[in-house]
């Protein structure tokens, strides 16, 4: 299974039009993956709170149709990062905000065939619990794998990754791989790195990160996307500039691992 991180750098001098259509040209340039991952909230800004209420958009919306002609002209799996989601029903959550940190992932053919909305919100009161929503649901994407099967993926974002507990109730519903879009800064990368070994390690599962980078809003990004295998190793992993980051994995070695190492049968508390 072939896997594209795109890393990608932006400042706050580029418009919304012009980095969605950079990005699709970076997506359309990855054709013969499988699998090709953005970060979250490329469009609007990861920390750019001030912009999130004009650059929200539904999941129809022109970012969305843009990422669906993308995944179609490299003919690829596409998790096109998060938007800034205003849903065009006029929802409104618990809280009574109208926005979500809200992922999309479309098929080969550029249909959505699975959202998910942000759990944990980063900002301690300020930030995103303040402007948006907190998602309420695990979400998953069946990947195909490039030999005639597929992938069971759980799907997070960014600051869900302190959380191990939602990355269990996944492996209780199967997942073998987490995806995880972020805009990590690099003020604590070391812990974006220590994370994903970890959420690999304690549950067995591949992690496919894609980080920022570049500058915007005042805030230097992390980068250091990574693909790690499920015993912990980094199979790859990015600098902190803009980069693809291309590599190849066999989702086998999930369930073999598991087998000769079988550490998640020994549980006993959280059944």
């Amino acid at each position: 299974m072939r896997i594209a991180l795109i890393q990608l750098a932006y400042g706050d001098e580029e418009s919304l039009e012009a980095r969605t259509e950079r990005i699709a040209e970076l997506v359309g340039a990855q054709r013969g993956h499988d699998l090709v991952v953005l970060p979250e909230l490329w469009a609007p800004g990861g920390f750019s709170y001030r912009d999130w209420e004009q650059r929200a958009q539904d999941t129809t919306g022109a970012v969305a149709r843009a990422l669906a002609d993308a995944a179609r002209a490299a003919g690829v799996f596409l998790h096109g990062g998060s938007i800034v989601e205003r849903p065009a029903s006029g929802e409104k959550g618990p809280e009574g905000k109208s926005l979500w940190n809200t992922s999309i992932v479309l098929d080969a053919g550029g249909a959505q065939v699975a959202t998910y909305r942000k759990i944990h919100r980063f900002g301690f009161a300020g930030g995103e619990p303040k402007l948006m929503e907190a998602g309420e649901s695990l979400a998953f994407a069946d990947i195909p794998d490039g030999a005639g099967g597929s992938v069971h993926a759980g799907l997070s974002t960014c600051y869900d990754l302190r959380f191990p507990e939602l990355y269990r109730a996944q492996v209780d519903q199967g997942a073998t791989m987490f995806v995880i879009p972020a805009a990590w800064p690099m003020a604590r990368v070391e812990h974006w790195s220590l994370l994903l070994r970890a959420r690999a390690i304690e549950d067995q599962c591949f992690v496919v990160a894609c980080n920022t980078a570049g500058t915007h809003a005042r805030t230097p990004m992390g980068g250091h996307s990574a693909v790690i295998a499920p015993t912990g190793e980094v199979l790859a992993e990015a600098g902190d500039g803009e980069q693809v980051l291309s590599v190849e994995i066999d989702p086998a070695e999930v369930p073999a691992y598991r087998s000769a190492f079988p550490v998640l049968d020994d549980r006993r508390l959280g059944l």
